[in-house]
């Protein structure tokens, strides 16, 4: 993936992870547009840049994400890189039967919203010069956060996406993995302050180092995240599933 000169589509844009890469890559010398499902949120994250611009997103239907890939395309007909980051993450209790709209909505933006996205706007990226698609996933889609389930359950299955993914668009588009660790976002209540996790800023540091490299790797995995990611193929599953789920049942009840 190129450097500069990019024009970049980032979805969940408006705040975390998704804020923080959308100034980095501006800074760095591409045009960027966030994308999300609030508007003030959006105009908050570009505020005083030049070549940021925002659309709103909505995932939950295929009809909603087809206009606004016509709407994306008509303002920015040079884009080349996507990356789909927008996600959401519900504590679910799996021991006694509930209500599944969590599990549900899940489903819908982490899973069917990057398919329908990608969908949408793969006739248009496989004939752009230096085109790429970058998928955030997690170090929980490799070992799993057990009151997250469905959540784990999306990113491991969009991980296996992507490898199908760049299979197929070999020499015709990059396509990226990012792996974050747990980090200090919003995504879940308390997680900006939670302690243990990654500071944003920290971790997105790391990210753009990786994403300077060149050529640039087809897994950006910061350090928090190896162990994660290599728990399985180590031998090492079971010990690290037991300690992962300690150490964020320790971190949540830390801030009550």
């Amino acid at each position: 993936m190129k450097n500069q000169g990019n024009t970049i589509l980032i979805t969940g844009g408006g705040s975390g992870i998704g804020e923080a890469l959308a100034h980095r890559f501006h800074d760095a010398g591409n045009t960027v547009i966030v994308a999300g499902r609030r508007q003030d949120v959006l105009d908050k994250a570009i505020e005083g840049r030049a070549n940021m611009h925002a659309l709103t997103l909505d995932v939950e239907s295929a009809e909603g994400v087809a206009d606004f890939a016509k709407r994306l395309l008509a303002a920015h007909p040079a884009l080349n890189v996507v990356i789909n980051n927008a996600g959401i993450m519900r504590f679910e209790d799996v021991t006694k039967s509930r209500d599944l709209a969590d599990a549900e909505a899940t489903i819908t933006t982490n899973l069917l919203g990057p398919i329908r996205i990608l969908d949408a706007l793969i006739d248009h990226l496989v004939a752009q010069d230096d085109a790429a698609i970058v998928n955030v996933t997690s170090g929980l889609a490799f070992v799993p956060m057990t009151v997250a389930p469905t959540y784990c359950a999306t990113k491991a299955a969009i991980h296996s996406y992507t490898i199908a993914l760049r299979e197929e668009l070999k020499g015709r588009v990059e396509v990226i993995e990012l792996v974050p660790p747990a980090v200090q976002t919003g995504l879940t209540p308390g997680q900006e302050t939670r302690p243990g996790y990654q500071p944003l800023d920290e971790f997105t540091d790391q990210v753009m180092v990786k994403f300077m490299q060149q050529p640039t790797p087809r897994e950006i995995v910061v350090n928090r995240a190896v162990a994660l990611r290599s728990a399985e193929a180590e031998g090492r599953f079971d010990e690290t599933l037991t300690q992962l789920n300690a150490f964020a049942k320790q971190a949540r009840e830390g801030q009550n």
